[in-house]
């Protein structure tokens, strides 16, 4: 039997459990993402913490490893490719890709393929063993490094060595290489603590952003207009057209009719001046009520959980407390511990000066 009100109507129930189903979806989809990325960063922590490679993971490959030389990754199927044209790449870092998008197998302008085997990547340097010989990358003589963020595409720039090349790599493999990678390179320069701290701030900002079960919707809550087809946006749409339709009509000037042309030529006066309607008061922005903490602001920017903002809106500092040189930074939106934000979120040192992150601004 339906459940009905106190008028015995139905569709307040309906619209409960539509909303709450609706609701049920969207939090599960992004718990499931969520998840996700959480075991893939706690995954990589571990790899950091355990990865030390070994000579006898070298065997079979044809590649002669020097004294104290241990292998940390391999994989086949990748290609040499070399730049057509001169250019500086920027220096290696040790920045871990907060949260790195889907690369598509292609090959970017300006770049050819010229070779193709296995890549191997050692304690001392990065291999490529293929059909043509062997291509070296060492750690101690590179000099710039640069993952391109479209495409499975790593360039490297070695002292030795004029041209620019460096390796096209499965599109499935391209995210752990370049993890691999630069651990290697953090061993290399002895600075490995410094990749695993910053995997610690990636998690923790990551447990700060756990989706939120949604609020349970209730028949009480049901507003007159989901009983209209289109719900809000037939109203609004109606409630312009009972402003415009009155100010087109006072704009049009019907034809007089002949008793009022004669009267106008008998007795010509001055013509009252004809109103208009009040230009309809532009609304202001929606801001969204479920803020977790944050100021109220038109972006609809909050602490509760969602995208993170990655290019924040101009209005920005209008409605935070941006961190000195904010448009400097070269992360994503996060929150301070001291209220301040700051646009280096997944970055070494986020917050640096104002007591580190609390959380994350999503929208």
């Amino acid at each position: 039997m339906a459940m009905t009100d106190s008028t015995g109507s139905t569709w307040r129930y309906t619209w409960a459990r539509q909303q709450n189903e609706r609701r049920r979806r969207v939090f599960r989809t992004a718990e499931r993402a969520w998840r996700r990325r959480d075991d893939e960063l706690r995954r990589l922590r571990a790899l950091a913490v355990g990865l030390r490679g070994s000579a006898a993971a070298g065997g079979g490959l044809p590649l002669a490893l020097s004294p104290g030389e241990s292998v940390l990754w391999t994989t086949p199927g990748v290609q040499l490719v070399e730049l057509r044209h001169t250019t500086v790449l920027p220096a290696p870092d040790l920045v871990v890709e907060a949260d790195p998008g889907r690369l598509r197998h292609r090959l970017p302008d300006g770049v050819r393929v010229t070779d193709a085997g296995i890549a191997v990547v050692t304690n001392r340097r990065l291999v490529l063993v293929g059909g043509r010989g062997r291509r070296d990358w060492a750690y101690g003589r590179m000099t710039g490094l640069l993952h391109d963020p479209a495409a499975p595409v790593s360039l490297i720039q070695v002292l030795d060595r004029r041209q620019t090349s460096g390796l096209l790599l499965p599109a499935g493999v391209a995210t752990e290489f370049r993890f691999v990678l630069t651990l290697a390179f953090a061993d290399a320069i002895e600075q490995r603590p410094a990749v695993l701290a910053q995997l610690d701030e990636l998690i923790a900002a990551h447990a700060e952003a756990t989706p939120f079960r949604p609020e349970i919707a209730t028949p009480a809550q049901a507003r007159i207009s989901a009983r209209i087809p289109g719900g809000r946006r037939t109203v609004a749409v109606a409630a312009a057209l009972t402003l415009v339709v009155p100010a087109v009509l006072v704009e049009s000037d019907p034809p007089a009719s002949p008793e009022v042309a004669a009267a106008a030529t008998a007795a010509p006066g001055p013509v009252p001046a004809r109103t208009r309607p009040p230009s309809p008061v532009p609304s202001p922005s929606v801001v969204r009520e479920r803020r977790c903490g944050a100021p109220a602001n038109p972006m609809g920017y909050d602490y509760c959980g969602g995208e993170r903002v990655r290019k924040p809106d101009h209005r920005v500092c209008d409605w935070f407390d941006c961190v000195p040189q904010f448009w400097a930074g070269r992360g994503y939106l996060v929150s301070c511990r001291d209220g301040a934000v700051s646009l280096t979120g997944g970055q070494p040192k986020p917050c640096a000066g104002h007591d580190g992150v609390r959380r994350t601004v999503h929208h």
